[in-house]
């Protein structure tokens, strides 16, 4: 399916768009206002958003690590942002019982990385008619998606984003193969470049991964170049403060800059006025 629509916003391969927030949910108050700022910088150039947070982080370096609200108190939030806000959101879930609970709050299904290959969670989640947003794992080749797709496909749910999130190299880092988007893109349906994701260094910090965020706008643009529909991204009020992923996160006021380089870019390549 070449568009979908969720909360009266149309995500498709027709017109750039953003999905984005902190990695994790920490406290309620920060999101919504990471919420609202991303909104406010969205509209101003006519982008469509989606909001983006974890309740739980399940894949964490360390058990020391934070992960969350937890699905409960998550959810809540994630419900208020949607009410309150007005955005939609996307979150990712780790089995079919939360996804199954997800549901009833979220407009978009995120299955991670590290279980794109789970055959039970995706059918699952496909089967929940929900928007589905699939993240290529580090360790698959982009064209091996398309097993993914065909998952989610037979379950007759066609509202599905593919995202290309970098592949591992040797230890504790990732590349970005460009060619990934266009081949993902022969799939029919939208490609996303999640941009802070694509420059983590797993692990690369001990108990922690670390990042390099000055590549983000450079792999972004790059990215939207090269046919990507959409960009996923992570943010922060503080990124060097954050309880999960700040080395990859990008300061909060840097971002209605870069949707303007990034809405150029995909104009240029679109023909876009």
């Amino acid at each position: 399916m070449d568009q979908f629509e969720v909360l009266g916003q149309s995500l498709g391969k027709d017109r750039f768009f953003i999905i984005g927030g902190p990695c994790v949910i920490e406290k309620r108050d920060m999101a919504i206002r990471i919420a609202r700022f991303m909104k406010a910088a969205c509209e101003r150039l006519e982008i469509p958003y989606v909001f983006k947070s974890s309740y739980d982080k399940a894949n964490r370096t360390s058990w020391q690590s934070f992960r969350g609200p937890g699905l409960k108190e998550g959810l809540n939030i994630l419900a208020s942002i949607r009410n309150e806000v007005g955005v939609p959101v996307l979150t990712d879930v780790h089995t079919v019982q939360e996804a199954e609970e997800a549901a009833g709050v979220v407009d978009i299904i995120q299955i991670p990385a590290f279980l794109v290959r789970q055959t039970d969670l995706l059918m699952a989640v496909g089967n929940l008619g929900k928007p589905v947003n699939l993240k290529k794992a580090q360790f698959i080749a982009p064209g091996d998606m398309i097993h993914a797709v065909n998952k989610v496909l037979k379950t007759e749910n066609e509202r599905i984003l593919v995202t290309e999130r970098g592949t591992q190299f040797g230890y504790n880092n990732l590349v970005v193969d460009m060619r990934a988007i266009a081949i993902m893109a022969e799939f029919g349906f939208p490609v996303v470049f999640d941009a802070t994701h694509s420059v983590q260094l797993p692990g690369g910090q001990g108990t922690s991964s670390g990042g390099q965020r000055q590549f983000v706008a450079p792999l972004a643009r790059a990215a939207v170049a090269a046919g990507a529909h959409g960009v996923f991204l992570e943010m922060h009020e503080d990124p060097d403060r954050a309880r999960c992923d700040g080395p990859n996160s990008l300061p909060l006021h840097e971002i209605p800059r870069f949707l303007d380089d990034l809405l150029k870019v995909y104009q240029a390549v679109h023909g876009a006025e």
